[in-house]
């Protein structure tokens, strides 16, 4: 898989990697992946379920306080071939004119890709990544 966005590291802890969508031109667009290969959070130890439910809050809470992000949507598809992620998908207002639905996701990641790839987007992308980055330290 070719990376758009090769630095999209924004942290990785004992049991989870967080970076952004190495495909999508979205700033804020963060996936949680499990280091180990299992496919669902009921395979979770409990120190996984713990370390993951504090990684989350402060990966959400530093979305919103300190990217301004005030909405998203969390999605985890079980039979993913990747193994364990959940997507933390931004609701940001360029997306109003698609809808709030689940259905709006795939027409809002489709138009990303499609024209988004700009200088611009790819810089704010790059700037979303290094302030989550020294937020989560």
């Amino acid at each position: 898989m070719k990376k758009i966005f090769p630095n999209s590291t924004v942290v990785i802890t004992n049991h989870f990697d967080v970076h952004q969508d190495w495909e999508v031109p979205i700033p804020g667009f963060f996936i949680v992946a499990s280091k180990r290969k299992i496919t669902s959070i009921s395979e979770f130890t409990d120190i996984e379920a713990q370390e993951y439910i504090f990684l989350i809050r402060k990966l959400r809470k530093g979305m919103k306080e300190e990217l301004g992000i005030e909405n998203v949507c969390f999605f985890q598809n079980e039979d993913s071939e990747h193994g364990f992620h959940v997507w933390v998908f931004p609701r940001l207002e360029w997306m109003e004119d698609f809808g709030k639905k689940i259905e709006s996701v795939r027409p809002i990641i489709q138009h990303a890709k499609k024209n988004m790839n700009t200088k611009e987007v790819h810089t704010q992308v790059e700037e979303y990544v290094k302030n989550m980055k020294k937020y989560m330290e």
